[in-house]
């Protein structure tokens, strides 16, 4: 991964940030809406690509772009840095290895513990009934 070529290819757009607000906000464009083409991007390699493309699918919209954006700050500059720093590390968690699960089996003594609250619960259960009149 090309961090830098990454941050070269991105699209910013300024727009006015939604919300309450006096004479600044309505006056201002400090919101950044920052857009990536991971299928395009020469910052990654194509096995790269195809992992980010795969584990972020769920932020891409139908066009194959990553949207965010970012309106806390009433800096443009502040945060077109902030957007670009979070889908930097979007794109670095994507391409972390996934850790394997091992599988385990319960222990005796957890089982033990698990039989026994399911009869203190039936034995609570089993209080409340009406009593057995013969």
């Amino acid at each position: 991964m090309d961090r830098h070529q990454i941050l070269s290819e991105l699209e910013f757009k300024a727009v006015r940030s939604s919300g309450p607000g006096w004479q600044h906000v309505n006056k201002t464009s400090t919101k950044v809406e920052l857009r990536f083409d991971p299928a395009s991007s020469q910052g990654l390699s194509d096995s790269e690509c195809l992992i980010v493309v795969n584990r972020l699918a769920r932020r891409m919209d139908k066009d194959g772009l990553i949207r965010l954006t970012e309106d806390n700050s009433r800096s443009q500059l502040r945060n077109k840095q902030v957007v670009s720093d979070r889908l930097i590390t979007l794109i670095e968690e994507a391409l972390k290895p996934r850790k394997r699960r091992r599988p385990t089996r319960p222990t005796r003594a957890s089982k033990e513990a698990r039989l026994k609250g399911k009869k203190l619960h039936s034995e609570k259960k089993r209080s409340r009934r009406r009593p057995d009149i013969d």
